[in-house]
């Protein structure tokens, strides 16, 4: 799932009027092996911005389209490992800069035409290109040229190793080459192909009878989209839907529980919801200042006030699922004395002023009163200003124009963000840059590891954002729906596996 913004930005969702994408006719019949009658409906918050998940299309796009009408070389597991799905074998050569791909023959996009090496291509360079936006891009500079000397063969030359090229191969949609806008229109190869796509309403999927792999059990999946966790919880209650991708309260949890209707389902997650600083702006180009704010505010208690007994204090942007790890929750601990003893040194002994930028859907708002309370405690003065996911994308994460803001990031492995001081919190560390660039050429997954760890200290030594906590992943269905994944993969929710009795 690559070229989306990869922290994945919650539900940017745009003022439209209604939009109707038709997609492309099926080249033959569904397989009689799986129940044509299965309709299933899945209630989410997070609606697509546009269907490009390497155009701004946002977690609503990689949860409705990747692995069901997207899919890349190498699809991710739930447990994490990385095997090939696109491709159905790759070398790589002595000196680790030379890829060769054979891809799987028998693919065929839902226009009916077959993938060439010219569609791997093409979704390669479309991440790759100067005017492209994607989060990919940094994580796959190092790739030098992608050819295609045959139509099943892509062959993939790097500057320099990269000890994550198929981990990050996998988070890049193979589109096809003729597919005008990617962004309101979609040709992938998945089980599902799009139907329609009705903005502020639903997502609707069918099966794809050519797909190359086996048979979704469903026939028809579509996606319905709330603004609010209430609705969306009265949506599952009432049976408008049979599952809900993730819940966002334990508030939330009372109706399904001690109940044999329901089933609630808790694995884990990577999304770390984050207080980040602008680092290029005064007071918090100075790392004393940024420590002073993290220690002024309790994340254990803000996480207990949240989710209860669930979700994690961690300390850092690493979640334990990263193999780089480390439980540094004990650094920039919660401590107001030694807060207002570093704002002291930094200059501000009577605290100062800022703004905080929010989105507005929970638990954000909730959130900033929080932070707003604690931050009051040692004289820094806090004035909430509650923006919608469509203003944080374009003054926040694109033009920078920002003191301080509440986001979620949701993928695994997303420290490299920290070596990027065009990054929209502007950190720049030059040693952390180092390490995490040549982490990237390290030879083994242990020097790889402990090179991250050590970029990891350094950015929790700057304090370079506070990490509030780790969300749980919890998702809630009616006990007659079977299949679905406990655990978030890279922000998507497979519906291809799922069963409805």
């Amino acid at each position: 799932m690559g070229g989306k913004l990869k922290f994945q930005i919650r539900r940017l969702t745009a003022a439209l009027s209604v939009v109707i994408l038709s997609a492309t006719a099926c080249v033959s019949s569904p397989s009689s092996s799986a129940s044509a009658s299965c309709a299933l409906s899945v209630g989410s918050l997070y609606e697509p911005q546009n269907l490009d998940n390497a155009g701004g299309g946002g977690q609503g796009a990689a949860e409705a389209l990747g692995g069901n009408v997207y899919e890349a070389l190498f699809r991710l597991t739930e447990a994490g490992a990385v095997e090939k799905s696109l491709v159905s074998d790759y070398t790589v050569s002595p000196d680790g800069l030379t890829y060769t791909f054979v891809l799987r023959r028998g693919v065929r996009f839902h226009s009916g035409t077959p993938m060439t090496s010219d569609d791997v291509r093409h979704s390669l360079r479309r991440i790759l290109a100067g005017t492209s936006t994607s989060s990919r891009k940094n994580v796959l500079d190092m790739i030098k040229s992608v050819d295609a000397p045959d139509d099943h063969t892509v062959v993939v030359r790097l500057s320099s190793r990269s000890i994550s090229l198929i981990y990050n191969l996998s988070q890049v949609w193979i589109v096809n080459h003729t597919l005008a806008d990617p962004k309101t229109a979609e040709d992938g190869t998945g089980p599902y192909r799009l139907a329609s796509w009705k903005r502020g309403a639903t997502l609707t999927m069918e099966r794809f009878g050519g797909y190359w792999g086996a048979a979704p059990k469903c026939g028809q999946v579509t996606f319905r989209y709330y603004t609010e966790a209430a609705a969306l919880n009265n949506a599952l209650l009432s049976g408008a839907v049979d599952v809900v991708t993730s819940v966002q309260s334990p508030d939330a949890l009372a109706p399904f529980s001690d109940t044999s209707a329901f089933r609630i389902t808790e694995g884990t997650s990577t999304t770390k919801l984050l207080l980040a600083f602008n680092c290029r702006r005064a007071p918090f180009d100075k790392p004393l200042v940024r420590r002073a704010v993290s220690a002024a505010i309790d994340d254990a208690k803000l996480l207990r006030s949240i989710w209860g007994e669930r979700g994690t204090v961690i300390g850092s942007m690493v979640p334990p699922s990263d193999p780089w790890y480390e439980d540094l929750s004990g650094e920039n601990a919660y401590d107001v004395e030694a807060a207002k003893r570093m704002l002291a040194e930094a200059g501000y002994p009577d605290g100062f002023a800022m703004t905080l930028d929010t989105p507005q859907y929970d638990p954000h708002p909730t959130i900033a009163e929080f932070v707003k309370s604690e931050l009051a405690k040692v004289g820094i003065t806090v004035t909430i200003d509650v923006i919608s996911a469509d203003e944080w994308y374009s003054r926040v994460f694109q033009r920078h124009d920002f003191a301080a803001t509440l986001q979620e990031h949701v993928n695994d492995r997303d420290i490299r963000y920290y070596g990027d001081p065009g990054f929209y919190w502007g950190y720049d560390n030059p040693e952390v840059s180092d390490l995490i660039r040549r982490s990237e050429s390290a030879k083994t997954t242990r020097e790889q590891t402990e090179l991250l760890r050590r970029a990891n200290h350094e950015i929790v030594e700057d304090a370079a954002s506070d990490w509030l906590y780790l969300n749980p992943q919890i998702v809630v269905a009616s006990a007659h729906v079977t299949g679905y994944t406990a655990n978030a993969v890279q922000a998507q929710f497979p519906v291809y596996g799922i069963d409805k009795r």
